[in-house]
């Protein structure tokens, strides 16, 4: 037995399966573009910049609704400052002085670092083009704040008429659920001047070249789906499924079904094909008309705009090629992989929200506000790793809250050595997630030689 063993003492941590996840952060070297990139101009007393943004990093993903939780949840839990390889924690008031000493060359630098991590780690950067389609998701999302902010406008912003906040524009690998690009804007930016930099962003990310762009799906709702968009994106090489911006045209061009089918999963919406002709597009699209029965007996109508055939539709929705011939199954295809969105970055952006505390941290400087969000896409990027590092079923469908909430929040003690390392973690056996999760943190762990048991705190 030898010393570091002997000295080794054993701290409670209410984290401790979060912990884990920090040992496995730490042994990958994961923050470490952060460190040597991001150069912010502030003075070293006993944490250095990157030093405080690791701290504020951690504590998101600890469930901190707002900074000043730093002091509660990780400054006083030094067990898990040691799993995630800081032997101390910064006070709350000093990651934000970091944060406000940020300017707009440290912003890139993070974008550029975080690029760099995403390359690394991501199931989305490695994508098999030639297997698969890549399926990227863009939407904007309103983030209130007060109305001194920088950029704080009025826009738009879900139930709150003649709020002032910014705008959040994000890129979403919605087959693996991982942030691509997020990016933000003042609150009266709307996607349709945001999509292209979004895109040209996202390009750079995930390397696009012109092969890798054919074999990609930009899905947008209307806001992304006006004639000059669908075109610039067509004329990139992407294949678009999207919904047509104008809702006049919409209504115009639904005259032109001459047979309307009822969705057999939503009675009351109905869709058909657009035969209306047109050459407005750079590439052949095809045109569904939508419409739904509102509570007053009027209908109100859409129409999808989409590059994809009919067997793709059909294939990344799941459906047998044998229903080709069906034109209502091919139709409720078109209209399911629009539907989809719901699930991929809509779902993403409510899971950020209520589980990563993403809208409750606003700072009055704009680059303060962008190198949080900036932390806080990575924290949703990880957790998404994290649950494909475990690989334990019973986390499959588990969203950014429960991962936050339930899984990284499970009790336990961490036995740290002489040298300030993590050499066995227990966690709480009465837990109701802990004995699925021994098995896969044992595995997790294995290489960085942490012993992982149940027991009792």
């Amino acid at each position: 037995m030898n010393e570091s063993t002997i000295l080794a003492t054993k701290t409670f941590t209410g984290s401790a399966s979060l912990a884990a996840v920090g040992i496995k952060l730490a042994e990958l070297k994961l923050f470490e573009p952060i460190a040597h990139q991001v150069q912010i101009a502030q003075k070293t007393i006993k944490d250095r910049p990157s030093d405080t943004l690791y701290d504020a990093f951690i504590s998101i993903l600890a469930g901190a609704q707002g900074l000043v939780e730093i002091n509660t949840r990780l400054r006083a839990d030094v067990g898990l400052q040691r799993a995630f390889g800081r032997s101390r924690c910064a006070e709350q008031s000093v990651v934000q002085d970091t944060l406000n000493a940020c300017t707009a060359e440290n912003v890139q630098q993070m974008e550029q670092a975080i690029d760099s991590m995403y390359r690394q780690q991501s199931q989305g950067y490695q994508h098999n083009y030639q297997a698969s389609f890549q399926v990227l998701d863009v939407d904007m999302s309103g983030l209130p704040c007060g109305p001194k902010a920088a950029f704080a406008t009025t826009g738009y912003f879900a139930t709150q008429r003649n709020r002032r906040g910014r705008q959040l524009g994000r890129v979403l690998a919605s087959r693996y659920g991982e942030i691509v690009v997020d990016r933000l804007f003042e609150g009266k930016t709307q996607l349709t001047r945001a999509l292209q930099p979004l895109i040209l962003a996202a390009e750079a990310t995930l390397q696009l070249d012109e092969d890798k762009r054919y074999r990609t799906i930009v899905r947008v709702d209307a806001g992304g789906g006006s004639l000059a968009d669908v075109n610039w994106l067509l004329a990139r090489g992407y294949l678009v499924h999207g919904k047509d911006y104008s809702g006049q045209q919409a209504k115009r061009l639904a005259k032109s079904v001459t047979e309307w089918y009822a969705d057999p999963h939503q009675p009351e919406r109905q869709f058909g094909w657009v035969t209306e002709t047109t050459e407005t597009y750079v590439r052949p699209v095809r045109r569904i008309a939508v419409r739904c029965r509102q509570q007053d007996g009027q209908f109100a109508y859409g129409v999808l705009i989409s590059a994809l055939s009919a067997q793709h539709v059909l294939t990344q929705t799941g459906q047998s090629l044998c229903l080709l011939e069906d034109p209502a199954a091919v139709l409720l295809a078109y209209v399911t992989f629009y539907d989809q969105r719901g699930g991929g970055i809509e779902t993403s952006f409510k899971g950020d929200k209520q589980g990563l505390g993403l809208g409750k941290r606003s700072k009055k400087r704009f680059e303060a506000q962008q190198m949080l969000m900036l932390l806080g896409s990575l924290a949703h990027n990880v957790i998404v790793w994290a649950r494909h590092w475990l690989a334990s079923p019973t986390l499959h469908h588990y969203g950014t809250v429960r991962m936050v909430r339930d899984v990284f929040h499970i009790s336990g003690f961490l036995l740290i050595d002489a040298c300030g390392q993590v050499v066995q973690l227990v966690l709480n056996q009465a837990a109701p997630l802990a004995s699925a999760l021994v098995d896969p943190l044992r595995k997790l762990l294995l290489c960085a030689q942490v012993a992982v048991n149940l027991g009792q705190t």
